[in-house]
């Protein structure tokens, strides 16, 4: 175990070199260290529940947080399958790429016109 690491290059080399990126969260509000991986090509196994199916897409494997076997099974699957781990690295670039920071502030700031009585933008 690391530990927490507050080095954004450290973090990014262990992402970039992880067979998986295994994150059985209970609840996220978004889901921010799935997109950090996949960004830097891991390959993602994280919880069905809360935001990170949505946040994940078709990009991770999906297992219960809850089930220690289920969880298991998904990480032998991805060490044992290279055409897999492939597979949900291609992916998770690509659904990493959907989000971004500018996106977000757009978004945000389109939220907030409608919220006042403003026209959205297209």
């Amino acid at each position: 175990m690391v530990g927490y690491i507050d080095d954004p290059n450290v973090l990014a080399c262990l992402y970039s070199g992880c067979e998986a990126f295994v994150f059985p969260s209970l609840y996220e509000g978004f889901g921010l260290p799935v997109l950090e991986a996949m960004q830097c090509g891991a390959p993602v196994i994280t919880s069905n529940v809360t935001a990170l199916p949505e946040v994940a897409g078709d990009a991770a494997l999906l297992v219960d947080p809850t089930d220690p076997e289920a969880i298991a099974q998904a990480i032998r699957r991805v060490l044992t399958d290279p055409e897999l781990r492939a597979e949900l690295r291609a992916r998770g670039l690509r659904r990493a790429q959907q989000f971004s920071w500018a996106r977000t502030a757009r978004l945000t700031a389109e939220a907030y016109r409608f919220a006042f009585g403003g026209e959205q933008s297209r």
